[in-house]
């Protein structure tokens, strides 16, 4: 028996999704599961047992059809589609596949919630009720993402070389994704100043490529430039390492939400109940305002970014000592 899992994207979306997908391999352990995903997230799954990836790109007609022949020829009874948009509903519409699980009650789905969803809920909540549909127990809010030994080995280098040493550091993410500047809390510099000198805690700065400029900004003033330092496996595995972790609403925040510490995350421009990582909806830092959530990618100007420059430094050192993770 073979069943088939669709997963392609984003990175928040995938790290979220990993919980799923554990939860089925515990469930069925008798049956052969075969994950569909993007080469950009197929490497998330290297330390993982029990399970086959297949990668094909996401974009173009020519790679739907090719996903689509691979689907019709795999010999699958079911199919989990954890995506669930117009265009992998169309894929599992011309698979074959008998059982098709998804998110929406409508056609192709066999297998669904009975209602629609409404946005009210966090995703992964919603997610665990497309489980039920198909009979399986509810996944914990865990995002499991195991690291290859050479994952192990290059995270111990490098905590070497910078003399760091297991909860003896922080992490924090102060980047966005460029459509959403509004995410970014301004007032990342003063913290690490603060963490360093009163807590005796260095600040490793982690992001990729865009990035870089304000990692190496904000480093002059604190901490250590990361960038690009580590792949997503390995940010999880640095993660375990770190006292605790500081991030806007981001890929990293989800990340490092796998690795069972602390993770203390922004919002302001977008709506947390929905978005937080998983398990860490006790540490959400945010400045409630009438306008807030906006969903705007940039503030407007007479707002003057009120729901993240107005939450304070000291607000957050606050919510750190409630934990006794600072003095």
């Amino acid at each position: 028996m073979r069943h088939l899992v669709i997963k392609l994207g984003a990175l928040g979306d995938v790290i979220l999704a990993t919980a799923l997908i554990r939860r089925l391999l515990e469930s069925r352990p008798d049956v052969a599961h075969t994950l569909l995903t993007t080469p950009a997230f197929a490497t998330l799954f290297a330390g993982w047992s029990g399970l086959e990836v297949v990668a094909i790109p996401r974009h173009g007609a020519r790679n739907m059809w090719r996903a689509v022949r691979f689907m019709r020829r795999g010999g699958f009874s079911r199919v989990y589609d954890f995506q669930s948009n117009d265009r992998t509903g169309l894929m599992v519409a011309l698979s074959g596949i008998p059982e098709r699980v998804g998110n929406h009650p409508r056609f192709p789905y066999t297998h669904h919630p009975p209602t629609v969803y409404s946005s009210e809920i966090h995703i992964f909540e919603r997610m665990n009720q497309v489980l039920a549909s198909a009979g399986i127990a509810p996944a914990e809010p865990q995002p499991h993402l195991p690291p290859t030994e050479s994952d192990r080995a290059h995270v111990a280098s490098w905590l070497e070389t910078h003399g760091l040493s297991p909860g003896g550091f922080v992490l924090c993410h102060a980047g966005a994704s460029a459509r959403w500047p509004s995410k970014r809390w301004p007032h990342f510099a003063a913290l690490a100043r603060r963490l360093e000198r009163e807590a005796g805690l260095p600040v490793v700065w982690l992001g990729a490529g865009e990035d870089a400029e304000d990692n190496r900004a904000l480093a002059a003033e604190a901490g250590i430039d990361a960038t690009g330092a580590f792949s997503i496996v390995q940010l999880a595995e640095i993660g375990r390492k770190a006292r605790f972790a500081v991030t806007n609403d981001s890929g990293p925040m989800h990340v490092l939400s796998a690795s069972a510490i602390p993770v203390f995350a922004f919002f302001g421009p977008t709506n947390w109940v929905k978005n937080h990582a998983l398990g860490q909806a006790g540490r959400v830092l945010r400045h409630p305002l009438e306008c807030s959530p906006c969903h705007r990618g940039v503030c407007p100007p007479e707002k003057g970014h009120a729901c993240l420059a107005e939450l304070a430094v000291e607000t957050v050192w606050e919510r750190l000592r409630a934990e006794h993770l600072v003095p």
